[in-house]
């Protein structure tokens, strides 16, 4: 736009240094600062929860306690007062120096509840079993839990353990898989789960499944692949074991999200009906018919509507009663996974992040569904079998990590501000009347020459006209310009001492959104509007996206006595986050904790302890040698120094902080900190005996 007639090498009327945002006539600026304080007196954990949706996402195990912390009702909504469990207490247990009854580990923290993965597999069973009386189903469910989901050795057996009184068995998808199952279901489980062997397979996957088979457990070897049935018919014959199979449909049922990109008649898995049918006529040729017992389908994980449920699970039905009218001696109808999680709390069929039921509504779904098609073909009623991973595990463990750093607020440097006076005539000119449409009150004019001026500054940078403190002081005369003006501070980031691609891949990989806050300080308000941004060296490395649709998360300021102690929790992450995440800058895993309710003044006991993969560890997954390291380095230095290298391989591979500096921003003295007193990454005194203690630490 055309310039203002002024003089260039007149003195500007407006001093930059005395500048200020009261100085615009917006006719909120004058109360503003009372206004925050009215808010911040007013603010409760109430109003927290309400502001991050917490009941929405988090009902029945997580919600905002008087104190202003994230709780856990470990039981659900059975959970008694006395049984609840703050989470931030228990982060300043694992944390904690040692010297002060801690365990001093390292952040991040992986905090597992048993007793919800407890509640959610009583809760599932549970579902089936009144949709099943209810509607006078002839059959009963017994579901399985696919350890792809979380293969972690104590969520397993936990899910073993918790469902033997429901027979409930668990789904393997590879040979690894697959041997775990055996030897937790011969350890752990009821004889008659289910062992389903779901996968590509070849003659060893085959013969690894009628070993189990032959161990007593009750396995199932569904075809993925029409060819598979050759080696499975072979294997059956080499080892003298007769084989139960099943079949997984391709169904022309799928939904439209991201999670049904696998299913319908162009999905990764599942026989057509022309392959079902010549399966069906290889069987029956070699007297094996008897032998398909089970149909297998999935529509895709997150279905959205209990409609679309329905729809599939009715198609699938159809092929079940062919099988039966065929002659194979049908048993079990699997419906795989599917049964979604409310990761934003929004009870909608919209998006990928949200589903529109219940776990009763769909359990009254699929039975419903099944038993109105046999009803109708006169066939049978099945038993049910789900694959129900993600439903099963998502909500029992928290990660928690710690915000060490945030990006500045743009503030206005005082003593660059006589430069604004050396600047060259256009941009003094722009100077000009920047300051005086600000005056005037003309912010559309005021923010054309902001980004005039900025701009033509920026070119005469480039061509050596202007200099670095130039730059500088013409930015902070925009940002308080755009302040009076009432603009939006752009968020700030908040750096976070973890590794998205290790802790958090989904959110990196497909934009999965996981609810993240604050675990403490909620009876204040959060006043930042802020971004996440990570320690690795990769621009992907950030949380941007949150749910609710939100670009920023309200944060709270960072702790004034330093930058430790304000810590975050991402929830509903139990299920694919650890099996998927890598090593990228060789960051590893968090440490991992195992918390229990009971009856002591905190409501909780930690039953097992461990620190996350040591610099070493994550060295020796990539195929270095620690060790050979170690010794190479030694030769060029002191016992002292030799010593500081022994520490550092034998910690983790995150930011370690001065543990006297991290006290609980609500107060606590008992030392939330990233790392502690007594840890291996922090204790200068601690030799390696030590930290191997510590990293196999249980209590």
């Amino acid at each position: 736009m055309p310039a203002l007639a002024v003089d260039a090498t007149a003195p500007v009327a407006h001093a930059f240094a005395s500048c200020d945002v009261a100085h615009f006539p917006t006719p909120l600026m004058g109360s503003a600062a009372g206004a925050d304080k009215q808010e911040a007196a007013a603010w409760s954990a109430d109003l927290s929860a309400a502001l991050y949706n917490v009941d929405g996402w988090g009902a029945p195990y997580f919600f905002v306690n008087e104190d202003g912390d994230v709780a856990v009702r470990p039981h659900g909504a059975a959970t008694l007062p006395g049984q609840e469990i703050d989470l931030a207490k228990v982060v300043a247990k694992a944390a904690g120096p040692r010297a002060a009854a801690g365990l001093g580990l390292p952040l991040p923290l992986l905090v597992r509840f048993p007793d919800v993965l407890r509640h959610r597999v009583e809760a599932l069973n549970t579902a089936f079993d009144y949709a099943v009386r209810s509607t006078g189903y002839g059959a009963r469910y017994q579901g399985v839990y696919p350890v792809k989901c979380n293969q972690d050795r104590y969520v397993v057996e936990d899910i073993v353990e918790f469902g033997a009184p429901f027979r409930f068995g668990l789904e393997a998808g590879s040979k690894p898989e697959l041997l775990l199952a055996m030897s937790c279901l011969v350890a752990r489980g009821n004889p008659d789960a289910l062992l389903i062997c779901n996968g590509y397979k070849d003659d060893e996957y085959v013969s690894l499944a009628l070993m189990a088979r032959a161990m007593g457990l009750n396995t199932v070897i569904v075809l993925e692949q029409e060819e598979e049935l050759d080696i499975v018919v072979e294997a059956s014959r080499r080892l003298g074991v007769r084989p139960v199979v099943g079949m997984r449909a391709k169904l022309r049922t799928k939904h439209a999200g991201h999670f049904g990109s696998t299913s319908g008649e162009k999905g990764k898995f599942g026989l057509n009906a022309a392959q079902i049918l010549s399966v069906v006529t290889k069987l029956k040729t070699i007297g094996m018919l008897d032998c398909l017992q089970l149909l297998h389908f999935h529509i895709g994980s997150q279905i959205p509507t209990t409609a679309l449920l329905s729809d599939g699970v009715g198609e699938a039905a159809q092929i079940y009663c062919e099988l039966a009218r065929l002659g194979a001696d049908m048993r079990v109808i699997d419906v795989g996974g599917g049964l979604g999680i409310d990761y934003d709390g929004s009870h909608s069929a919209q998006t990928d992040m949200s589903v529109a039921y219940s776990l009763e509504e769909y359990a009254a779904a699929v039975v419903a569904a099944v038993g109105r098609v046999c009803d109708r073909k006169g066939v049978q009623h099945p038993i049910i079998c789900s694959e129900s991973g993600r439903a099963l595990v998502s909500h029992h463990s928290v990660l928690v990590f710690e915000a060490f750093s945030a990006s500045a607020p743009g503030r206005i440097d005082t003593a660059t501000a006589y430069l604004l006076e050396d600047l060259t005539d256009d941009c003094r000119a722009d100077y000009r009347n920047l300051m005086a449409a600000a005056v005037r009150g003309d912010y559309d004019t005021c923010a054309l020459y902001a980004d005039q001026l900025k701009r033509r500054c920026a070119e005469q940078f480039k061509e050596g006209v202007l200099g670095l403190e130039h730059l500088a002081a013409v930015d902070g005369l925009c940002e308080i310009v755009a302040r009076g003006m009432g603009a939006a501070e752009a968020p700030r980031t908040y750096h976070i001492n973890l590794s998205v691609f290790t802790s958090l891949p989904d959110m990196w990989a497909i934009g999965q959104q996981f609810p993240i806050i604050p675990i403490q300080r909620l009876h204040e308000r959060p006043a930042i509007d802020g971004v996440l941004s990570d320690l690795t060296c990769d621009s992907d490395g950030k949380v941007g996206q949150f749910i609710g649709g939100r670009h920023s998360l309200p944060l709270h300021e960072l702790p004034s006595h330093g930058t430790r102690g304000y810590y975050l929790g991402m929830f509903l992450g139990g299920a694919y986050q650890e099996a998927l995440g890598g090593l990228h800058n060789l960051f590893g895993g968090p440490s991992v904790v195992r918390v229990s309710q009971s009856d002591g003044p905190h409501c909780f006991a930690v039953t097992r302890a461990a620190a996350g993969p040591s610099c070493a560890d994550v060295l020796r997954a990539m195929q270095h040698e620690p060790e050979v390291m170690f010794e190479v380095l030694k030769q060029r230095t002191d016992g002292a120094t030799a010593a500081a290298l022994a520490r550092v391989f034998g910690a983790m591979p995150y930011l370690v902080f001065d543990p006297e500096a991290a006290v609980m921003s609500s107060g606590e003295s008992c030392g939330m900190s990233s790392d502690s007193e007594g840890s291996a990454a922090g204790a200068a005194d601690e030799d390696d005996d030590e930290w191997e203690f510590m990293r196999g630490f249980t209590v």
